[in-house]
C-alpha cells in the first residue's frame, strides 16, 4: 500500500491536522516539530494527544515524520548557534518520541567556511549528545542540494556522520528528490544507479523516507527550489517510477510541494491513480 501524505501545519492542533490529512485521501503526514523560523512550540494537552493517537489508529496511518526547524545549524562554528541547535535537537527528539512519532528529520547544516571535516564532527557530536540509545524514534539526516557550505549533499558525507555516532542504529536518511537531483544524482535517467550508489555508500536499509517533490532547476544546479510533482525538471513520469521502484516503494512519501490543502488533495489523487495504472 502506498504511504503518502503532505507536509501540513499543526497550528490548529495535531488532531485537526490528522483530520485534514484524512480529508485529502492521505494516510500519513509530515509537520514541523516547532516554529520552523523560530524556537517556540505549543505544549499539547492530554485530550489532544489522545484524539490524535485515536485518529492515527482508526485510519491506519503509516509512519509520521517530524521535521526540525530551519533555525538549527548543527555544523555551525558559532557557539551560540551550535548550543541552541543542540538543545533543540535533544529536546525535540524527546518530545517527538513521547508522541510515538516514527521519524525526526533534520538538515545536517552548513559549516560556514570551517570545512567539511569540522562540520561533520559538529553534527556527529550533537547527535551523540542527543541520543541515549533507548529511543523508539529514528533520527534521519536529509539529503541536501549543495548550496553554499551545506553538508549532506554527497552520500559519503552522510555516511561519515553516521560512522561517528555511538547509537548509529537510531539513524537513517530521508532522501529529498529535489535536493538529490540538484546535487547531481540523476534520479530521472539513472535511478537504479543512484540507489546502488546509496547502497554502496550508506546501505539501502538506512533509507527510511522520501521527500516527494519536483525541482525547478536542472540536474546538478545546486539550488533548492521545490515545485509540485510533475511541474519541474524531474518530471511526472520519473517521479512515478521512483514511487513504484521495488527498492523504495514501501517507504513513506511526504509531499514537500508549494501547494495548499486542496492542491495537495488533487496531487495525492493524481499520484495514486498513476501509481496504480503503471
Amino acid at each position: 500500500m502506498l504511504v503518502i501524505g503532505p507536509h501540513i501545519s499543526t497550528a490548529k492542533g495535531y488532531a485537526a491536522a490528522a483530520r485534514d490529512v484524512i480529508n485529502m485521501g492521505a494516510n500519513t503526514f509530515q509537520f514541523f516539530s516547532r516554529n520552523p523560523r523560530g524556537s517556540s512550540f505549543r505544549a499539547l494537552e492530554t485530550k489532544e494527544i489522545i484524539a490524535f493517537q485515536e485518529l492515527r489508529r482508526k485510519n491506519n496511518f503509516g509512519a509520521i515524520q517530524a521535521h526540525a526547524p530551519y533555525t538549527m545549524n548543527l555544523a555551525s562554528p558559532d557557539s551560540r548557534v551550535y548550543d541552541f541547535s543542540c538543545g533543540v535537537l535533544k529536546e525535540d527528539i524527546m518530545r517527538m518520541d513521547a508522541l510515538s512519532i516514527e521519524y525526526f528529520v533534520f538538515h545536517p547544516g552548513s559549516h560556514v567556511g570551517t570545512g567539511v571535516d569540522a562540520g561533520i564532527k559538529r553534527v556527529a557530536d550533537a547527535l551523540n549528545n542527543a541520543l541515549s540509545g533507548g529511543e523508539n524514534i529514528t533520527v534521519l539526516l536529509e539529503t541536501m542540494s549543495g548550496a553554499g557550505t551545506e553538508l549532506g549533499f554527497r552520500f559519503e558525507q552522510l555516511k561519515r556522520v553516521i560512522d561517528l555516532v555511538r547509537y548509529k542504529n537510531k539513524l537513517g536518511v530521508c532522501m529529498d528528490l529535489c535536493h538529490v537531483f540538484s546535487a547531481g544524482y540523476d534520479i530521472k535517467n539513472d535511478l537504479n544507479g543512484v540507489l546502488e550508489e546509496f547502497n554502496n555508500q550508506i546501505g539501502i536499509e538506512r533509507l527510511k523516507t522520501i521527500h516527494l517533490n519536483d525541482s525547478r532547476f536542472p540536474l546538478n544546479s545546486g539550488k533548492d527550489r521545490h515545485t509540485p510533482v510533475g511541474k519541474g525538471e524531474i518530471g511526472l513520469s520519473a517521479i512515478i517510477d521512483i514511487i513504484k521502484h521495488p527498492r523504495i516503494r514501501d517507504l513513506p512519501f511526504y509531499l514537500e510541494t508549494p501547494l495548499d490543502n486542496n492542491g495537495h488533495k488533487r496531487e495525492i489523487e493524481m499520484i495514486k491513480k498513476l501509481s496504480e495504472r503503471r
